[in-house]
């Protein structure tokens, strides 16, 4: 049986890969074609009436080491210049704004409707207002560098303000005044590890002559991050630190103390780190969605019961990535369609506490939204004019 589950993950983890090569042809987003293919799976499993574990309990674990890793190849990515400013401002007001309208609109929608207290409503509407980088940033590698950068900005951006906002309802029982004093409190404590800790595994990456030398470091990000979890602090902003950090040490030569780091060869291990993660960040998030898909019944994608809500949801949500793109004067093609929903949706689904749990938000409705996301995004991506390199 491990030798079948060994040879069947091989086989679906190659075509995964066959899928990531031909995107950029296809223009099909790898995440519609990795569910697909878990579902393929699981009917194959049942037609032959084959026992397969129980992944349930293993999907949040991969989706959190995921969700690290993407937001630290995403932030690795990022150059930081003057010249930025702009768009850095675009992608957090782009990613913040839209965020909280839609979640407050979403909230008073299933409150109107549903008769659920607004606070639990609002938990259970934010996940749907958060882009995942997951999808987005792996189907923009054809366009130009300036909407690559900014997809990559603000998605990552919208991973790391969705959690905040996402704990800061589910976390506090009354939101007050001492609420947000706490968390400002958790803002301050998480800047200050994030500081330390960066400089920590800059040095380790550097002064490690060891032949095992990265995976160390991934697994100290996976711990701190972690730790700053059970004490309810904001770690997906230790990783953007981190990654920001030693992803642009060329811009930050001019300070005296990055001198000791010693900078130039400090750049060779990071882009070696860089492909560790880029090729991590595949494994993981390929097994994430191939099992999400896995665990798929074929009567939650067709419930008839939440498609209207899905098209409501699907709709506001590129009404409001109109207003915003034309308030930033951001081109409309092809950045429109991509806004798909994806792993960070699934994460903070799985994450609701029971009893701030409403029926209106089902699995089918997570699936509808995230299929509907990213078939639009396809679309779009596959009428939009060839945008020229630099």
């Amino acid at each position: 049986m491990t030798v079948t589950i060994i040879i069947a993950l091989c086989v679906l983890l190659l075509i995964a890969y066959l899928f990531d090569l031909t995107s950029s042809v296809t223009k099909i987003p790898s995440v519609i074609l990795l569910l697909f293919l878990g579902w393929i799976a699981r009917q194959v499993i049942t037609f032959f009436d084959f026992h397969a574990p129980n992944f349930t309990a293993i999907l949040p674990a991969l989706g959190t080491i995921g969700l690290i890793l993407i937001v630290l190849e995403g932030s690795l990515e990022v150059e930081l210049n003057k010249s930025k400013i702009g768009i850095v401002k675009k992608s957090f007001l782009g990613a913040l704004v839209p965020m909280i309208t839609l979640a407050i609109i979403l909230a008073f929608l299933f409150n109107y409707y549903g008769n659920y207290g607004f606070k639990d409503s609002l938990a259970n509407a934010i996940p749907f207002c958060i882009i995942s980088s997951a999808v987005a940033i792996p189907s923009v590698t054809n366009l130009a560098a300036s909407s690559k950068e900014f997809v990559i900005y603000e998605s990552s951006l919208s991973d790391i303000l969705g959690v905040i906002l996402f704990n800061f309802i589910v976390l506090n029982e009354v939101i007050n005044f001492n609420s947000f004093v706490n968390f400002g409190f958790q803002l301050v404590i998480i800047f200050a590890i994030s500081f330390a800790a960066t400089i920590g595994l800059a040095f380790l990456l550097n002064k490690i002559e060891h032949h095992v030398k990265f995976v160390p470091i991934i697994l100290l990000i996976v711990l701190i991050y972690e730790v700053s979890k059970i004490y309810h602090l904001p770690g997906l902003i230790f990783i953007l630190i981190f990654g920001l950090f030693i992803g642009n040490l060329d811009e930050l030569k001019q300070f005296k103390w990055i001198q000791k780091f010693k900078p130039d060869e400090l750049n060779t291990e990071v882009q070696k780190f860089k492909e560790l993660t880029i090729e991590a960040a595949f494994l993981v998030r390929a097994l994430f969605f191939l099992l999400f898909g896995f665990l798929i019944e074929t009567a939650e994608i067709i419930d008839l019961k939440t498609l209207p809500w899905a098209f409501v949801i699907v709709s506001l949500i590129f009404i409001f990535r109109i207003i915003q793109l034309k308030l930033s004067r951001l081109p409309m093609q092809p950045l429109l369609f991509v806004a798909p929903r994806g792993l960070i949706t699934i994460l903070l689904f799985l994450s609701i506490p029971v009893i701030h749990q409403i029926s209106i938000v089902n699995k089918s409705l997570i699936i509808q939204v995230i299929i509907l996301t990213a078939v639009l995004m396809m679309a779009g991506l596959m009428v939009a004019k060839p945008q020229p390199q630099k």
